[in-house]
Parts: C-alpha cells; structure tokens; sequence
C-alpha cells in the first residue's frame, strides 16, 4: 500500500466538516488514519497530490458523482445476516404476532418495515424471510415488503444483487438457507428471486429534514448506524424517527447505541430495543 499520501491536520478539519454537514458522519481524531487509508485510491485514481486538492474537486464537483465516491468509501461496513440475533428472535417472537393479530382485527393486511442504513441488504433480506416463514401461505395476500434505503450507491448495488459469501450466510438457520437461497457454482450464495422482489432499495440520506413517507411504519431498524453520529445529530433523527413511526411502534438500533436516558419519546424494552410511546 502507497503511504505516500499524509493528511495535515487543517485537510482532515475539510474533509471532516463536509462529511459531517452532507451525511452527518461525525469523523473523530481517532478516525484520521481511516480516512487516509480508505481514500488513497481516490486520491491516487483522480492524480490529485494532496488532501486540499483532492476537497476542492468533490466540493467543486456539480455532478455530486466525486462526493458519492467519498461516501462510499467512507461509510464501507462488513455485515452478515442474523447480526444481533436476540433482534431477529425478538422480532419473531413478541413484534411480529402482536402486529399481525393487530392488522387481522382491523382489516388491514400491510406490515410497514424500514431498515435504514441497509448496507448490503443482509437485514432486509432477514426481516423479510422471516415474515414470509411467519405468514406461510398468507403471505401473499398481505402487503408486506421491506422499504432498505441507505447513503452508499456501492452497498446498495451489492444489495440489489444479493449475492453473499460463505461466511456472510454462516449465521442463517439452515432451514431457511436451504428454503430462500441458491448454491452458486463458485460456493456464493444467491437470494431467491421471490425475497428479492420483497425489498424495495432506495438510496436516501437520513439527513433530510424532512422524510417524503405517507404513512407512517410499524417497526424501524437503524442499526449501528447512529455510532457515527454526534449527540445533536443523533437526537434529531431519532426525532423523525418518532415522527414516522406508529404508536407503539418499534425502533431496532445497535447493541453499541443507546437513546439516552433524556429522551420521553420511546420507552426501552430491551437492550437496543425501544417503543414509542
């Protein structure tokens, strides 16, 4: 790896400020070494030959194609499906049957289920198996589709695919591999056409002030998302969150992340687990 490229304390203090305004990432001192790491390439792709150069290109850039790049490289995350699985057991076993008896009662079929920050598309893909193994032969007459939105052009394409290792399957019941996936020839494993066309993807910046949902969901996971964000920014998105949430409804967020204790807008239910009140 090319460690020619060093990053001064006033470049850093550029590129931190333009991603914390655009996305709301909050780059801390400890992140510097991320930050040159994960954007030599760039750096070295574009022929720039400094950091200052290389911020005056994406702020100047009107397309926003150099500014998707930054972000994409910025906000990369390994993930695998059933992360966090006291979640998808919770989801299951307690949200899940609450929800649907709900809706039978009043006549609506719809579960409104948004994973924000979806990354490659494990969790959607998740929630959305596991409400078909839930729902069984009713599934269909339900309209019950998973809304996945995240910044990262390149996580999303990865999504839409929905092509995964090994490794990323690993934690998958086998029941439910065998039932929702295909073995590829080169030892991948490939989502089912039918779960595929469950999950809608849609790229989406969770900071807009305003959310463009008419109707409000039922259950939100924002998971291990909320750690790159500072105290200001993360209370008010959880603000819109509790804005396009159902009474009652549920918020996933990560085991390393917490509302605080300050907040009387969601009760806690469980580690990473609230509702709103």
């Amino acid at each position: 790896m090319d460690h020619g490229l060093t990053i001064s304390a006033q470049e850093f203090g550029l590129i931190r400020a333009l991603v914390y305004e655009r996305f709301g990432i909050n780059l801390t001192d400890q992140k510097r070494a991320l930050v040159v790491g994960r954007l030599q390439k760039l750096l070295r792709d574009g022929g720039f030959s400094s950091f200052k150069q290389y911020h005056e290109a994406v702020t100047t850039d009107e397309s926003g194609a150099a500014l998707d790049r930054l972000i994409n490289r910025i906000s990369t995350n390994y993930t695998y499906f059933n992360r966090e699985q006291a979640h998808f057991h919770f989801f299951t076993h307690t949200v899940l049957p609450a929800l649907v008896a709900r809706q039978r009662a009043d006549n609506h079929l719809d579960l409104r289920i948004w994973s924000a920050g979806c990354s490659s598309g494990e969790e959607p893909y998740m929630l959305t198996m596991l409400m078909m193994e839930h729902l069984g032969h009713d599934y269909d007459s339900w309209s019950a589709g998973v809304l996945a939105t995240d910044i990262s052009d390149q996580a999303l394409g990865k999504a839409r695919r929905g092509i995964y290792e090994e490794e990323q399957v690993a934690k998958i019941p086998a029941a439910i591999k065998q039932k929702y996936f295909t073995r590829r020839e080169d030892g991948s494993w490939q989502v089912g056409e039918k779960v595929q066309n469950q999950v809608t993807f849609r790229r989406f910046n969770l900071m807009n002030r305003q959310f463009p949902f008419k109707k409000p969901f039922q259950v939100i996971f924002c998971r291990n998302v909320m750690i790159y964000f500072d105290t200001p920014t993360r209370q008010a998105l959880v603000k819109r969150y509790h804005r396009h949430l159902e009474p009652g409804g549920y918020l996933f967020i990560g085991h390393s992340e917490s509302l605080g204790r300050e907040q009387d807008d969601f009760q806690y239910i469980m580690p990473a687990v609230y509702r709103r009140n």
